[in-house]
């Protein structure tokens, strides 16, 4: 998809999530054909012509400055990571490179923060790129993720475990939260950077393959690298309750550090504590040499 079409349908997307009273705008008139606010509204909103909101809505927001592009930001409410996707848009649009600190598309973990992981050893943790393939982890956090990495791919992949794979479902108890995550922190990336073939070769393969992945795509929805509760129902030691943080690594931009942890004294703490010693047992067999 050209980068037209993607400004276009994302601003009619958050367009259409609107309503003229949320907006703090009079709702009178005949009764309306389609959800949300009208262009002229959003107009209105921001400060601008009709005419002129109309061709940015149609794609052309090369012509958009910044302080029209924080108007209209503004009008349609974009939350921190809609905003930071429709001004990447718009760098997209001029033919620009991204404000922000480029990266390597194939970077590799360095050891020091493989050290790291491996010292975390109640804390399931693993290193994920923007394309949401995990790089390295820790012992705990490949027995967490058993399935994941259980199954084909090379590196393993979130997104594709997520989707692809049938076990996911029964795994991530709230699927389908996870599964608009997953899906909206790979819609941010690539209005961030379109031109990654192995991030378009990607979502063309999810989209090929998952009915839920192409209708989820469609909604336009972006994240940014979550800070909250997932609930895992892993196959060995049952239900938990895990707060999530990412963390990205200044010294590797285009790397996350995920890191998962259980409240103290709970039974999700217990139930951390037996996988962590089914993470040891499972290394210490693996380095036993055959007879």
């Amino acid at each position: 998809m050209d980068a037209r079409t993607e400004a276009r349908d994302f601003l009619r997307s958050r367009r259409a999530k609107l309503s003229p009273q949320s907006s703090g705008l009079a709702s009178v008139g005949a009764r309306r054909r389609v959800p949300g606010l009208r262009r002229e509204e959003v107009a209105v909103l921001a400060g601008v012509s009709v005419d002129y909101y109309t061709r940015l809505e149609k794609g052309h927001l090369e012509t958009a400055s910044p302080a029209v592009l924080d108007a209209i930001a503004g009008a349609l409410r974009l939350d921190p990571a809609e905003r930071s996707h429709l001004y990447a848009l718009a760098r997209a649009a001029r033919g620009k490179e991204p404000a922000e600190t480029p990266y390597q598309v194939d970077i590799a973990v360095r050891p020091g923060p493989r050290w790291m992981l491996d010292a975390m050893t109640l804390c399931p943790a693993y290193i994920r790129n923007r394309r949401l393939d995990v790089l390295a982890s820790n012992a705990i956090g490949r027995a967490l993720y058993e399935p994941m990495f259980d199954s084909d791919g090379d590196p393993p992949n979130l997104a594709t475990f997520c989707f692809l794979d049938i076990r996911a479902q029964a795994f991530f108890p709230e699927w389908p939260a996870v599964a608009q995550g997953m899906m909206a922190l790979l819609r941010a990336e690539h209005g961030r950077n379109a031109s990654d073939e192995a991030l378009n070769r990607l979502v063309d393969r999810l989209a090929s393959d998952s009915d839920a992945f192409r209708t989820l795509w469609a909604s336009h929805n972006v994240r940014q690298a979550p800070a909250e509760t997932t609930r895992i129902q892993h196959p060995a030691v049952g239900s938990l309750s895990l707060a999530l943080e990412a963390m990205n690594l200044a010294t590797d931009p285009g790397l996350t550090m995920v890191a998962y942890a259980a409240e103290p004294r709970s039974s999700s703490a217990d139930r951390l504590f037996r996988l962590s010693q089914l993470a040891v047992n499972q290394s210490a067999s693996n380095q036993v040499s055959p007879p």
